[in-house]
């Protein structure tokens, strides 16, 4: 199916087309024309299949179709898009924006961690779209700087985040302001429709159609995985030598602790790689500039948390490393699907350790396979002395730019991960499990 087949007002359809958009993705095919009709959905979908543009074109569609409610103010949204994180609200407002540019209405965006006073000021010039995170979604709407009273359309972006980050009674606290289920159009958009998510779904929601546009195929068909088992100290040497074959553009590194992801990070930038580091300690001002400066090119490489990195959607990432195995099966697909966003390809390579090890046979059981096993040669783990000794990574606090004890160490070993128990043996899985 294609955008024009559609019968989109002319501004919304001159966007799509400057896009470079013509035909619809999976998600699109199934959700636009229940959506456009005005119906509630709630949807699964990975990062990357389209969902964004499908409900921003249901909600321009619809402002552009339909006359505002009778006693509105500029000031009160007629659509509200509530996302958990701020690069998340900072990329549908960029994406919004695009497809709203031959159109008169007005979006405003609003995320904390940046100047309030100068959100608070930009609704007085009105808002027809407003984008946000609940926290300061609620302060503004406590302060009765704008009403949902007469909103007309809802969107929840990954709604399983909402619960994941304590999101949820804010959440239902702006869901009571708004008009009853059936008197507004909801969507409602997860990686997993859990039962949590379908729950509040049910609950808020005017008799939502289910739509699941991946069954069977939970991750990105692009995405060609591999897993090494190797041992705790094992894993930096190897993620150095796949980073200096690999023709690696743009590649992210996943860890499970901060520690790790300094450790690695800050070893990383003295062997010579240009890399940045998010963690919960980054300011907000310093987290954007590491992501603008990741999404340029200037940064090759982003090590990061799984909190850290919630919401982030950039697009190029051409490998994901998973420096620690994912204790959560789900964050295992968030995870990979950073890469072969909108139908590209991309690499995923996972170590598993003794101590990450356990998770594997989730993960295998929640994408329906195995992932391919590749062997550790002796080679990948003699990656010498670094060549860079006095840089450090961007993102790390003054005060972790000097480490006494974490040092990448040259020949076997490396002190990206710190403190390892040794290999296991060649035969088996580390913990004891068969290798395949």
């Amino acid at each position: 199916m294609h955008f024009s087949d559609l019968n989109l007002p002319a501004p919304l359809q001159q966007a799509i087309d400057d896009l470079g958009f013509t035909t619809l993705t999976d998600v699109q095919q199934i959700a636009l024309p229940m959506t456009l009709a005005g119906k509630d959905i709630a949807g699964q979908g990975r990062t990357g299949t389209g969902k964004t543009a499908a409900f921003l074109i249901t909600i321009i569609n619809r402002l552009l179709s339909t006359p505002p409610r009778e006693g509105r103010k500029a000031s009160n949204p007629r659509a509200l898009i509530i996302a958990p994180t701020r690069e998340l609200v900072i990329q549908i407002s960029d994406d919004a924006r695009k497809l709203a540019k031959h159109t008169d209405l007005k979006l405003h965006t609003v995320y904390g961690g940046v100047d309030y006073e100068k959100q608070l000021n930009a609704f007085e010039s009105g808002v027809d779209i407003l984008i946000g995170t609940p926290g300061r979604l609620i302060d503004y709407l406590k302060k009765r700087v704008y009403s949902l009273s007469l909103t007309e359309m809802l969107v929840i972006d990954e709604a399983d985040r909402m619960f994941d980050l304590g999101f949820i009674k804010d959440l239902r606290f702006m869901l009571h302001r708004l008009p009853k289920y059936d008197e507004r159009q909801s969507l409602m958009f997860s990686a997993t429709l859990s039962h949590r998510v379908l729950e509040l779904a049910y609950e808020h929601m005017n008799s939502p159609e289910k739509i699941r546009a991946e069954e069977g195929n939970i991750t990105a068909s692009g995405i060609v995985e591999s897993m090494y088992h190797t041992g705790m100290d094992e894993k930096f040497p190897i993620l150095i030598h796949l980073l200096r074959q690999g023709k690696v553009e743009r590649g992210m590194i996943f860890v499970n602790e901060k520690r790790t992801g300094e450790r690695v990070a800050r070893n990383l930038a003295r062997y010579g790689f240009a890399v940045g580091i998010l963690s919960g300690d980054v300011r907000q001002q310093k987290r954007m500039r590491i992501l603008e400066d990741f999404t340029a090119g200037k940064l090759h490489l982003l090590v990061a948390t799984d909190v850290a990195s919630r919401g982030l959607h950039i697009d190029g990432v051409t490998h994901v490393f998973n420096y620690d195995l994912p204790e959560d099966a789900e964050n295992y697909v968030h995870r990979i699907g950073r890469t072969a966003r909108a139908g590209a390809t991309g690499v995923a390579i996972s170590f598993s350790c003794e101590r990450f090890c356990f998770g594997l046979p989730d993960i295998e059981a929640y994408i329906s396979r195995s992932v391919p096993l590749l062997p550790v040669e002796q080679e990948m783990l003699e990656i010498g002395k670094p060549t860079h000794p006095e840089a450090t990574a961007e993102g790390l606090k003054r005060e972790d730019r000097a480490d006494p004890d974490g040092n990448a160490r040259s020949g076997k070993s490396g002190g990206g991960g710190g403190g390892g128990r040794g290999r296991p043996a060649r035969g088996q899985k580390p913990g004891g499990r068969p290798r395949r």
